[in-house]
Formats: C-alpha cells, sequence, structure tokens
C-alpha cells in the first residue's frame, strides 16, 4: 500500500473527515514518528510493533563502479520490530 492507497482507505472508512483533514492527520502521525526518532526515541505501536534506530558503525565501502575504497561514516538507520499480533497474522494459514 502506498500513502495514496491509505489516505483514499482512511477517507472511505471517515466519510464525516475531509479529505484534507485525513491528510493532516496521517502526515502528522508519520512526522510524530519521524520527529521521535530522530530524537533518538523510539515509538511502540501495541499489537503492531515498535519503531526505533540502531547504531551502524563507520567502516570502508566500495564503490561499484569503479572499484575503489571508500570511507562510510557511522549512522543511525531506522528499525522496526514487528509485534505479536502482526507476527501472528503474516503466519496466520
Amino acid at each position: 500500500m502506498i500513502r495514496s492507497e491509505l489516505l483514499q482507505s482512511l477517507a472511505e472508512d471517515n466519510p464525516d473527515l475531509r479529505t484534507e483533514e485525513v491528510e493532516q492527520v496521517v502526515d502528522l502521525f508519520f512526522d510524530e514518528i519521524a520527529q521521535r526518532l530522530s530524537e533518538g526515541g523510539r515509538v511502540e505501536l501495541r499489537g503492531f510493533g515498535t519503531f526505533s534506530t540502531r547504531q551502524r558503525d563507520a567502516r570502508s565501502g566500495r564503490n561499484p563502479r569503479t572499484g575503489d575504497s571508500v570511507d562510510v561514516p557511522a549512522k543511525k538507520v531506522p528499525y522496526f520490530k514487528p509485534g505479536k499480533e502482526i507476527r501472528e497474522r503474516l503466519n496466520a494459514d
């Protein structure tokens, strides 16, 4: 599902909200998650999963085009751990 499909689905499920209001809610939701992660925090949505960040150490990489060695700096990357209910739904037969 892409963002526009999510907005359309939410608008259909909530006919009392205007399309702009649905879009504002979705934007606010994702902005809050991104803001919390950028502050080094985590976001837990019970039954769905947990968003957090992981630290990647600096390393030596390789440019695939030239084969030259390149230094890749340390960085934080987003990480998602699915909750129990999601894992069970994915593996239900």
